[in-house]
């Protein structure tokens, strides 16, 4: 995500205290400070009663009740927020009206809203391969979508074509929401899809097209039908928050109110700011993107000892594409919104040193010949890459102990809410409306679920029938509770590492199997969730239910099918065919080495008792790892409570390194000191400008960076087969420097001896 892009303050407003035997004696509010535009912050001071005894000792009353401090309690005493949100966050962000009248099913919400599922989604397949990639992310897309949106109402003409108006009137804001689910729910690339890319440029099977949608579809689909299901415990409870909504209602509320909520309205407007930061951003990429592409990978340092034997090491700290990535300095705004990655980290090697040689160990069925493995070498990780698949079962641990001991209150309140609590104002609104009834969601579970049993079955995936419910199952169980903690905390457990540890000692020797259970068993879950935030977004802006998962459903097949197309269509790095250096699909090869550690040879072999990564990767180490990080920060926090460490998020920190491979620190430390510098420096000392143009930037740089790699790709590098300027512009300095060193050539420190090899003697 790009490091500009972080949650605004909302606008706060004093809210009424907690209150015993329903008033106010208990409790007092005092102005704490005054925040960023003036905004009053408050602070809750409990008071102790004549007794001297506290009110609440560890959230509880005298009563033995929970005290939940998200929820603003007076609404519960009083009847003075019946007509609101119960919670003060939901209040400042989102409006507690809705005019049935405006319209949101239109032929110009759907006609936009397919253009982007079209454009968006085939625009980010195509970078996906590219390093570094570029993705269009939900708000560039909203940005984008309003001035669209106006337009058209100012210049189509209102007639009707079939009974359906061409021009129903003004933009509304129901418009603007559906239009922007369309453009984002498929808008990253399909996960499956790299399952598609490792069969056709690892193991030799381009299957047909027909296996290749079925398989997309199917695992894009299913998670729908299974969060429509749990759309009872995650969109409907007022508890049930999704904070990651609240900043696009927020949003969406000022592009159509032209209000700026919390901040003096002075300056240019947002439109001619984007306009600025677009057309900034689109020249400059051709510096970093073509011109002196050396500022990409600003490798600096080991320009000075190119290759000098006695210096090797400092190519290997400060390198980018073999090294470690300590330079930490880059140009590019791809970099700095850590979407790039170095190539070299994710590899695989053998006893030799050399890229292990996966085709050796395979039968023709692409499954493991143990005679093979045996007569050649062990697989070895780099150490990066062994880490971090022990942090990413750390990150596991860590996110429940978190959750647990910073929020146990709040979730053990919600949950309990969730089942029983009474609708409010937002639900009495949306209760209007025709609901989607059981049996469009049970519907498409069948035909869903049917359309994966003839995939695996009719093509050979060595998947079992079994194995699917077994994938199907694992999504299943969690997404209630994954569900629960991301609606309260914002924090997502990815069970993609689970999934492949499950499939390694269910199927071993089957990478095919082991990738596709995979999938199943993660982006089911992962789809569910996205499908409900983006049913509690249409919650809270009243948009119909049956708009909202008509256009969910269609935009999704509609981006699954524009992918497939664009990787059929052109994806060099898939066929050997480089016209351009920078199609060398990373994230593919991190796929085709997770197929080959969980998959062909299998966790049995990997990281076993007696086996080599037995001690770098015991999961007992790092799920307590993970599980005893947080409570170590939540002791100094509750001992010394106003410490840099309350600013700590352990499963934030731990989940970023899910990153690693591909990336290095010149992604990290760039982003991590553009996010300070926008939003903690100018965020205290300019919070208008911060307020007003902060969003705006960010997607202006996005959008600059992506048109101009786009205009530098197809009129300079696609053409002629990369030979463009060839004896020109690619020879000097700027374009070359990087390429002479023993970085770019990753020239090992030590060599082993011909004949020789590293490691265990039998294996």
């Amino acid at each position: 995500m790009p490091p500009l892009i972080l949650s605004p303050s909302l606008p706060s407003t004093p809210t009424q205290s907690w209150t015993q035997d329903s008033t106010l004696d208990d409790v007092q509010q005092e102005p704490q400070s005054e925040g960023p535009g003036g905004v009053i912050a408050f602070e809750k001071k409990w008071i102790v009663n004549e007794d001297g005894d506290d009110l609440f000792q560890d959230g509880l009353d005298k009563n033995g009740i929970f005290f939940d401090p998200n929820l603003d309690s007076s609404s519960e005493t009083t009847g003075e927020w019946e007509d609101e949100s119960p919670y003060p966050e939901v209040r400042a962000a989102v409006s507690n009206t809705d005019d049935m009248e405006m319209p949101a099913d239109t032929l110009r919400s759907w006609m936009i809203g397919l253009f982007w599922a079209i454009f968006i989604p085939g625009l980010n397949q195509f970078f996906h391969f590219r390093y570094p990639s570029i993705t269009i992310g939900s708000l560039v897309a909203q940005l984008l979508s309003f001035p669209l949106g106006c337009a058209w109402a100012r210049t189509v003409p209102g007639v009707r074509i079939f009974g359906v108006s061409l021009n129903p009137g003004p933009f509304s804001l129901k418009e603007h929401v559906v239009i922007t689910v369309m453009a984002t729910v498929g808008s990253s690339s399909a996960y499956a899809t790299e399952i598609i890319a490792v069969q056709r440029k690892y193991y030799g099977q381009d299957w047909s097209f027909a296996y290749q949608w079925l398989l997309v579809m199917s695992t894009q689909l299913v998670g729908f039908s299974l969060g429509g299901i749990a759309k009872r415990f995650l969109v409907s409870p007022p508890s049930m928050i999704w904070p990651a909504n609240l900043v696009t209602c927020a949003l969406f509320n000022t592009l159509h109110s032209q209000v700026y909520s919390g901040f003096r309205d002075t300056g240019m407007s947002r439109e001619r700011f984007f306009l600025y930061g677009f057309l900034a951003s689109f020249i400059w990429y051709f510096f970093p993107g073509y011109l002196f592409t050396a500022l990409s990978t600003f490798s600096w340092v080991t320009w000075i000892w190119p290759r000098n034997i006695f210096l090797q090491a400092v190519n290997q700290l400060f390198g980018y594409s073999s090294g470690l990535g300590m330079s930490i300095i880059t140009f590019d705004w791809n970099n700095i919104a850590f979407i790039g990655s170095p190539m070299m980290s994710s590899h695989i090697f053998d006893n030799t040193g050399g890229q292990y040689d996966v085709s050796r160990i395979l039968t023709p069925e692409a499954t493991l010949d143990e005679a093979a493995y045996e007569q050649y070498s062990p697989l070895f990780l780099s150490a990066s890459f062994a880490m971090a698949y022990g942090l990413s079962f750390a990150t596991i641990s860590a996110t429940l102990v978190h959750s647990a001991l910073y929020f146990r209150k709040q979730i053990w309140l919600q949950v309990g809410r969730s089942l029983s609590e009474q609708p409010d104002v937002h639900a009495r609104l949306m209760a209007r409306y025709p609901q989607v009834p059981e049996w469009w969601y049970l519907s498409i579970l069948v035909v869903v679920f049917s359309i994966s049993a003839v995939t695996i079955e009719v093509w050979p995936t060595e998947v079992p029938i079994w194995g699917l419910l077994t994938a199907l199952c694992i999504s299943a169980f969690y997404i209630v509770p994954a569900g629960m903690i991301q609606a309260i905390t914002n924090q997502q457990i990815g069970l993609n590492v689970i999934t492949e540890l499950v499939a390694g000692y269910a199927l071993p020797g089957k990478p095919l199997a082991m990738m596709i259970f995979k999938t199943f068993g993660y982006i089911t879950m992962y789809q569910a969730l996205q499908f409900t935030s983006d049913m509690k977004l249409g919650h809270y802006m009243k948009v119909p239910p049956r708009t909202m998962f008509l256009c969910q459903v269609v935009a999704t097949v509609v981006a699954g099918t524009t992918q497939l197309g664009v990787q059929h269509w052109y994806v060099p790095c898939l066929t050997d065919q480089l016209p351009c250096p920078s199609f060398i699909c990373p994230t593919t090869e991190v796929f085709f080495v997770a197929s080959v550690v969980w998959g062909v040879i299998g966790p049995k072999r990997q990281f076993s008792p007696g086996q080599i990564y037995q001690y770098v990767m015991c999961l007992t180490y790092f799920f307590l790892m993970g599980a005893v990080a947080p409570l170590a920060g939540w002791l100094i926090n509750k001992r010394w409570p106003t410490s840099f460490f309350k600013y700590v998020n352990v499963p934030v920190v731990l989940a970023g390194t899910a990153l690693i491979p591909p990336a290095t620190a010149v992604n990290f430390i760039p982003w991590a000191l553009i996010g300070f510098i926008f939003n903690f420096v100018i965020r205290k000392r300019y919070f208008n400008w911060w307020a007003k143009y902060n969003y705006v930037l960010s997607a202006a740089l996005d959008c600059g960076t992506a048109v101009g790699t786009l205009f530098v790709f197809f009129a300079l590098q696609y053409p002629r087969r990369g030979t463009v300027g060839e004896g020109t512009i690619k020879r000097w300095w700027g374009n070359t420097v990087y390429l002479q060193t023993a970085d770019q050539k990753a020239l090992p420190l030590r060599q082993v001896g011909a004949g020789d090899f590293f490691g265990p003697r039998s294996w």
